[in-house]
């Protein structure tokens, strides 16, 4: 009997799937490896957190690439055509050409368009990155009311382009505008100026009152990686006998450098976005003294019809917009931060 229960035995599937046979002389042979059972295979699949999460994430990535990556393709491929919104172009991969990218770079009024978009970006950015930092650093003293003043250093940051540009139209008025209406009262007439007609201060006027918006943002940006420095950092500073300034200059700021790369990547793509304003406080032609890339490219689509030239307008400011996103989001990649 005890040798019948050890031949059935033998001959019983082993555990995990495997198979045994007798062999001639008394052993066994396993004939199949053991294998994870398909069902149990099939059921941690779908318990997995990828594709659990599918539901949450799949929508909103699909259409994000629709209305968002697809419309960036049919504008490049707009721009290879000659498209001027009448009859649909030709869409035959022999009729892609240059054209329109060789006359934007042949236009005068495209480069000054450029010549001014730079001019605001970097403006813009590196004077808002400074004011923002002053502020940092005096907030950042433990003074009396800071949460107020945090709050009011903020709160331009959270009006429209529209809401700015309306209310910095009225302040330059040269009649009835704050600016001008003080400067008399305070008997300096002679300061007075014509803030937005003149093609000398038109584009300085628009750097100024994005620098009142933003600079708060910047502020807030500065204050965390302040507040994020060790105290021991700088009683190590003074300990060492170190000035203000200096403990400043040599400790504190290049501590911020992430802070820095941050602010100005925002700031940067918020001056590429300035069409708003400029829109609503010039129209659709600022002139050249102010006029930039993004006026440019509607009044070309939306005023002169011209849409594979605006297009490829487009994709030019499309181009510097990444110009500006590529480097920082490579270095947070470096830093292990993505």
């Amino acid at each position: 009997m005890k040798r019948l229960r050890d031949v059935l035995r033998r001959l019983t599937p082993g555990e995990g799937g495997d198979s045994r046979e007798l062999r001639s002389d008394g052993g066994t042979t396993v004939t199949g490896e053991p294998t994870e059972s398909k069902t149990g295979t099939g059921k941690s699949l779908l318990s997995s957190d990828f594709v659990q999460s599918i539901p949450f994430w799949l929508p909103p990535f699909l259409l994000m690439g629709f209305f968002v990556y697809g419309a960036i393709g049919w504008n490049l491929v707009i721009s290879l055509t000659d498209f001027e919104g009448l009859i649909l172009p030709e869409y035959a991969i022999s009729e892609f050409d240059f054209e329109m990218y060789r006359e934007a770079f042949s236009d005068p009024t495209f480069w000054t368009a450029a010549q001014n978009t730079l001019v605001l970006l970097v403006a813009f950015t590196t004077v808002c990155l400074l004011f923002g930092l002053l502020l940092a650093i005096l907030v950042d003293q433990e003074i009396r009311f800071e949460n107020t003043l945090r709050t009011v250093y903020l709160l331009p940051m959270s009006l429209s382009f529209v809401v700015t540009a309306k209310f910095w139209a009225w302040m330059y008025n040269p009649e009835i505008g704050m600016i001008n209406v003080t400067l008399r009262q305070l008997g300096l007439e002679f300061l007075t100026f014509q803030w937005i007609s003149n093609p000398d201060t038109k584009l300085a006027a628009v750097v100024f009152a994005l620098i009142w918006q933003f600079s708060g943002y910047a502020m807030v940006v500065y204050l965390a990686g302040l507040r994020a420095i060790p105290t021991s950092h700088y009683e190590a500073a003074k300990v060492d006998g170190a000035s203000t300034a200096k403990m400043y200059w040599r400790v504190i700021l290049p501590q911020l450098r992430a802070s820095t790369m941050s602010a100005a990547v925002v700031l940067m793509v918020f001056a590429l976005k300035a069409f708003d304003f400029l829109y609503v406080m010039f129209g659709n032609n600022p002139g050249p003294a102010a006029d930039i890339l993004a006026t440019m490219m509607f009044r070309e689509a939306f005023g002169s019809n011209n849409w594979a030239y605006g297009s490829a307008i487009a994709i030019v400011l499309f181009a510097m917009a990444l110009a500006v996103v590529t480097p920082y989001l490579y270095s947070e990649y470096r830093r292990g931060e993505l």
